[in-house]
């Protein structure tokens, strides 16, 4: 009997290997498919701009490399960031009303025109429908718990359909409107994590999970699942919110790449929070890491309904200086495998252009948040490594600070780069650099803290 048992076992484990070794090979040959449709993407969009020469190579992360980024601070260039508070007729900004109606559209402008593109003028509208709803208990505290699905009309092209997911908890134990985070997440994740807690397994073992730290202090939460709205890849600027409203074709140089797709699609999860009498929409913050933290902070900046911001390493392209040669560099996100978070246009400044040539930098992304706070976190180099730039990302707080103070806020309280886990909180632009790996986790009671402040609870 024993042996019987010991062959079942061997086939067992034979079948499983074999499955395995399948799903590998499928997922494989999906992965090289999808590289090539962005790579023919790529070369549509290039053809577009009139570029023919090859992009500059960029560093690679791999310090071992012979094209190694650069990990040394005293070998960073000298470098002159774009003015903040000049116009581009050269005048000086001074007031509060030269801000709003001079200086900030300028921002905008070069913005959507050289980064992050345009939301074109016909997006359809959306429906929020209810999946399911339930009372359960998250972490010992009772929560309802509603799954929503954001229909995209898509009556003038039926061949793409768009349904964003959102799951959104509200604490039982509330007696008014509460405060909500959403976060740029995944319901269903892969690999058995919990969908509620993304990037948790770079967090401490000691740090309560985002959600239960939220719900101590009678916050909701939501999750925006990015991937429903727009693919995190080229191959998929035919389809999702991108290539419905293009009917399926590929897009123009200036309209709009995946992190405005995903800002676009936190906007209209916002118009959510709005109809839900149980959610407080004055006070909503956004959160997410990495490039789910590009999307949080250029949600923010482009819609002024979002009270606060958590963006956790996100890195170049998001809250890091891109004018800094630390780091991942501007030749990187225009490569044929990040292009499609931005629009057509930003490849030139990866072939035909330089750096130097963006008219904007990512000191200018965090000032269109003013003068809502924001807080800006990053991992320990010991652990996340140096790829983000966790100096390029306080620097660009450091040069958002002028417009702070120009609305009657307060921004850093240093240009000094603090020491690892320094928490500088007391302005409306925070920052901290915590001991663990590329994640918020161990920044969220810092955060929590911090957030008391704006939105008394």
């Amino acid at each position: 009997m024993r042996n019987i048992r010991s062959i079942f076992d061997v086939f067992a484990i034979l079948f499983l290997l074999i499955s395995f070794s399948a799903e590998a090979q499928d997922y494989k040959a999906y992965q090289d498919s999808i590289n090539k449709l962005n790579y023919q993407n790529f070369v549509q969009m290039k053809k577009q701009l009139g570029i023919t020469a090859e992009n500059r190579p960029g560093p690679s992360g791999n310090p071992a490399s012979e094209n190694s980024a650069n990990f040394d601070e005293s070998k960073v260039k000298s470098y002159d960031l774009p003015e903040v508070l000049v116009s581009d007729k050269g005048k000086k900004i001074t007031t509060a009303e030269e801000w709003w109606e001079i200086r900030r559209p300028e921002i905008v402008e070069d913005f959507e025109n050289s980064v992050y593109g345009r939301l074109p003028e016909n997006i359809p509208s959306v429906t929020w429908n209810i999946v399911s709803e339930k009372d359960t208990t998250v972490y010992s505290y009772p929560v309802t718990e509603i799954l929503l699905e954001g229909f995209v009309d898509n009556s003038a092209y039926p061949e793409i359909e768009v349904k964003i997911e959102l799951l959104v908890g509200i604490p039982k134990r509330a007696k008014e409107a509460v405060p909500m985070v959403m976060e740029f997440g995944f319901i269903n994740s892969p690999f058995g994590r919990s969908a509620s807690e993304p990037g948790s397994y770079f967090a401490s073992a000691y740090e309560p999970k985002w959600k239960q730290q939220v719900l101590s202090q009678n916050i909701g939460y939501a999750i925006l699942v990015p991937n429903s709205i727009q693919a995190d890849n080229g191959a998929g600027l035919t389809s999702g919110i991108i290539g419905l409203v293009n009917n399926g074709k590929p897009r123009k140089p200036e309209q709009w790449g995946a992190l405005r797709a995903w800002g676009w699609g936190a906007s209209r999860a916002m118009d959510y929070f709005e109809t839900n009498p149980k959610i407080d929409e004055n006070r909503i913050a956004v959160e997410g890491v990495s490039r789910y933290g590009k999307a949080a902070i250029v949600s923010m900046a482009f819609d002024e309904r979002i009270s606060l911001g958590f963006f956790g390493s996100a890195g170049a392209g998001g809250t890091s200086l891109l004018r800094r040669n630390f780091g991942e560099q501007i030749e990187n996100l225009a490569s044929s495998g990040e292009y499609h978070w931005f629009c057509g246009n930003f490849i030139k400044y990866a072939s035909a252009l330089e750096t130097e040539d963006l008219p904007v930098d990512a000191h200018q992304l965090v000032a269109l948040c003013a003068p809502r706070p924001v807080f800006i976190s990053s991992g320990s180099h010991l652990v996340e490594g140096q790829w983000v730039d966790a100096k390029g990302m306080f620097l660009a707080g450091v040069h958002a600070t002028p417009v702070y103070e120009l609305l009657g806020r307060t921004g850093l309280e240093t240009s000094e780069f603090p020491k690892l886990g320094t928490a500088l909180t007391d302005g409306e632009i925070a920052f901290r650099q915590h001991a663990g790996g590329h994640s918020t986790g161990p920044n969220w009671s810092t955060w929590i803290a911090w957030a008391s402040r704006y939105w008394n609870f």
